[in-house]
């Protein structure tokens, strides 16, 4: 009887341990969940992070392209009085004026694209024309029709060019 006894005790353990195998094993599985989860939404608050950050940097996009034609017009009427040779206090003001827009341009890190003898650049300009040249190198920029803008490292609105095609074929 107590060799009955023994072996039903036995038999109890082996069970009793394989119940807690079995719980610590569901235990380890929970714990892993539970540390994925934590990664997981670490990993999202951090890109929610970023993505405010940036949205935040370029809020100013669409008030930029809207001042821009603004800006071109300005340029046109003071390049339009500078030919008529009338109106000096006219063409002051627009002068001023401005200056005073380039300078709020600049306080929101809205740069002027520049790019007047350089390679041309799908990034950062539009090619409106190509024409030969002996004096600028081909796919260089020649002239620049209407100056593009940048904020940041992002193209607010791509600077107009025309482009080198290398000196004409003779």
């Amino acid at each position: 009887m107590e060799s009955d006894e023994n072996e039903m005790n036995a038999d109890v353990s082996a069970e009793a341990l394989s119940d807690t195998d079995q719980l610590a094993g569901e235990l380890a599985a929970a714990n892993d969940r539970s540390l994925r989860l934590q990664a997981e939404m670490q990993n999202l608050r951090n890109r929610t992070s970023r993505e405010i950050a940036e949205e935040r940097r370029y809020a100013a996009l669409p008030v930029l392209r809207e001042l821009l034609p603004v800006l071109d017009n300005i340029q046109r009427a003071i390049e339009a009085a500078e030919k008529a040779g009338e109106a000096e206090n006219l063409l002051a003001g627009f002068r001023l004026v401005r200056q005073q827009l380039e300078t709020i341009l600049t306080r929101h890190e809205c740069e002027q694209i520049s790019p007047e003898g350089e390679p041309f650049d799908p990034h950062f300009h539009e090619a409106i024309l190509q024409q030969p040249s002996a004096d600028v190198p081909a796919n260089h920029v020649m002239m620049v029709t209407q100056t593009g803008y940048k904020l940041h490292d992002r193209v607010v609105r791509p600077a107009q060019v025309i482009v080198s095609s290398g000196p004409a074929a003779g």
